[in-house]
């Protein structure tokens, strides 16, 4: 029989654990459950967890990350006419569409991490998860925006933890509306309007690295990793 290491187990748990919440829900995510999907011996959980309520925090850990690398994939290729940067709106889109495209892909990764948040705000003890959850989805989202100023030679209007939560807003009630409707066209048409609604709080940069017309303290804000919850 192969040996595995302890990253290994652990990432084959994590992933068993998003296919048996997307077939039956948290209820059904019993680690007896869990480790027969990834074809282990229950012994072998607690070589790589020291609960199942860590492997949770393992799980939506690796959806974010997952969420992390499409969207900023998606920016750092977005298009650009001829040698120009790409606009501040063309990047954010590009950012929500690369998100969109993984949500489209993988559903029940989505409605897993959906799930294992109301689980968190209903179980004593695990409410600090819940808090941990949308604190690393602001993140995400603060270095997505900042890397999208960066490139684009803006400044942005809002502070950047503000900006954030609006985006974080959107993205929350898009991905809802998706996984209800399963919309492509609509989804489209509310990503255009998400980057229309956040590159308007975009100010161009003067030579100096500067706002128009900003005293020389300015900069742009720069925003935390997200190294919130446990990996």
């Amino acid at each position: 029989m192969a040996r595995f290491s302890v990253d290994e187990r652990r990432e084959a748990l994590v992933l068993a654990a998003l296919r048996v919440i997307d077939r039956g829900g948290v209820s059904g995510a019993t680690t007896r459950a869990i480790v027969s999907e990834a074809g282990m011996a229950l012994a072998s959980f607690h070589y790589a967890f020291r609960s199942r309520d860590e492997l949770i925090s393992a799980v939506i850990a690796h959806v974010i990350a997952e969420e992390d690398e499409h969207a900023f994939a998606a920016m750092r290729e977005a298009p650009a006419e001829g040698d120009a940067t790409p606009g501040i709106r063309d990047l954010v889109r590009a950012g929500l569409e690369g998100y969109f495209s993984h949500l489209s892909a993988r559903p029940g990764h989505e409605q897993a991490v959906f799930e294992l948040f109301h689980y968190a705000l209903r179980t004593p003890g695990m409410e600090r998860l819940a808090a941990s959850q949308y604190e690393s989805y602001r993140a995400f989202a603060g270095r997505l925006l900042a890397l999208a100023a960066e490139r684009a030679a803006v400044r942005w209007a809002l502070p950047l933890d503000e900006l954030a939560r609006l985006a974080v807003a959107f993205v929350d009630g898009f991905s809802l509306s998706w996984l209800a409707d399963r919309d492509a066209e609509a989804a489209s048409r509310m990503i255009d309007a998400a980057a229309d609604m956040i590159a308007a709080f975009a100010h161009p940069l003067d030579p100096a690295g500067l706002p128009a017309g900003a005293p020389a303290s300015a900069s742009q804000e720069r925003f935390p990793p997200h190294d919130i919850v446990d990996r």
